[in-house]
């Protein structure tokens, strides 16, 4: 009989389970600041999704900062971990929806490029077992746009790529995940989504349930 549900579900962190781009986009602002420059969101929405030291080194480029990007990266983390401490943003409908995900047994990964701590710090204020693998930032070799991440979570979970299903906020992300060969939901948040092969966008995960992931999902060719 086939599963109304999917193999894993693969969660983007930072805009899709939490939305806790504001908080990353205020650090850049402030840290930009403090170093006399002037930072704006324009630049800030290009970083979205990004690669952490890819960030940083962005950050670098266009701004008086001078401090080596994994000082960079250091303190953007530091400044975004102590306003998750005091409150974390979960984006609409992904807590119900991870919720009920584990209800029926269906394994789920967070595959962000926050680092760690950051990622941990998320986690921890989940329900134990809401999450079986997490993937960070600091973890791979390559990160997002890159499917090494995503190849990551699967391995991990012992699951084919193109049994699960990724959800993503950015553009940056469902191209590392469609890469991987894994069916996406884009949920645009920050920054609008493109049309990308391997993918499909819908407006909220508010009001998903389980066996609406396959079923959004059903017209995607993941192979690759």
């Amino acid at each position: 009989m086939t599963s109304t549900l999917p193999a894993a579900v693969l969660w983007d962190m930072d805009g899709t389970l939490v939305d806790t781009e504001p908080y990353w986009i205020r650090a850049e602002h402030e840290i930009v600041a403090a170093a006399g420059g002037v930072w704006d969101d324009e630049l800030a929405h290009q970083l979205v999704g990004n690669d952490l030291m890819v960030s940083a080194e962005f950050i670098r480029a266009h701004s008086p900062i001078e401090d080596d990007p994994l000082t960079i990266v250091e303190e953007l983390l530091r400044r975004v971990i102590a306003q998750v401490r005091e409150h974390i943003p979960w984006r609409p409908g992904a807590r119900e929806l991870l919720s009920e995900l584990h209800a029926a047994g269906v394994p789920c990964a967070l595959v962000t490029m926050s680092w760690r701590s950051l990622a941990a710090t998320v986690a921890e204020a989940l329900p134990p077992g809401s999450m079986q693998v997490v993937i960070a930032g600091d973890d791979v070799t390559h990160g997002k746009p890159h499917p090494e991440p995503y190849l990551a979570a699967c391995r991990a979970l012992g699951v084919e790529p193109a049994d699960c299903v990724a959800l993503e906020d950015s553009p940056t992300g469902v191209r590392s995940a469609t890469a991987a060969g894994v069916p996406t939901i884009g949920v645009p948040h920050v920054v609008p989504i493109p049309a990308i092969d391997g993918s499909v966008l819908v407006e909220t995960l508010q009001g998903v349930r389980g066996p609406d992931l396959l079923r959004l999902t059903a017209t995607v060719d993941a192979r690759r």
